[in-house]
């Protein structure tokens, strides 16, 4: 059996059927899963506080802060390998950057022409 069957018959708790761990990969050592979803994590929480500063009216902080956690999601998805970037890997990593940067882009344009209608 190679490796890539044995990564499909892992258990849960990582070890192999035949007793291996399974935790070392090519020569470099696999990130636990949850470890791996840290990235996710940061993206997910700046995201909920661009949303929470929109709700308190600033509408100009509010994009500004979802673009920049959009843009720590394509730094995270440009510069981690694909084991450590979770949730972040959905397509390609191309398409993924530019969905990711133009979207931040709209936002940071959005931000800028907003009117600021708290006092």
């Amino acid at each position: 059996m190679d490796d890539a069957e044995q990564a499909e018959v892992a258990e849960p708790d990582g070890r192999t059927p035949d007793g291996g761990s399974g935790a070392v990969e090519g020569g470099r050592r696999k990130v636990p899963y949850w470890l791996s979803q840290v990235p996710y994590a940061l993206v997910l929480s700046a995201l909920a506080a661009g949303i929470a500063v929109v709700a308190a009216a600033h509408f100009k902080r509010g994009p500004a802060i979802i673009a920049g956690a959009l843009l720590l999601a394509a730094t995270f998805r440009l510069l981690l390998p694909k084991d450590w970037i979770g949730l972040l890997a959905v397509r390609r990593r191309w398409v993924d950057l530019l969905t990711l940067v133009s979207l931040a882009g709209l936002l940071i344009v959005l931000a800028w022409v907003a009117p600021q209608l708290s006092a």
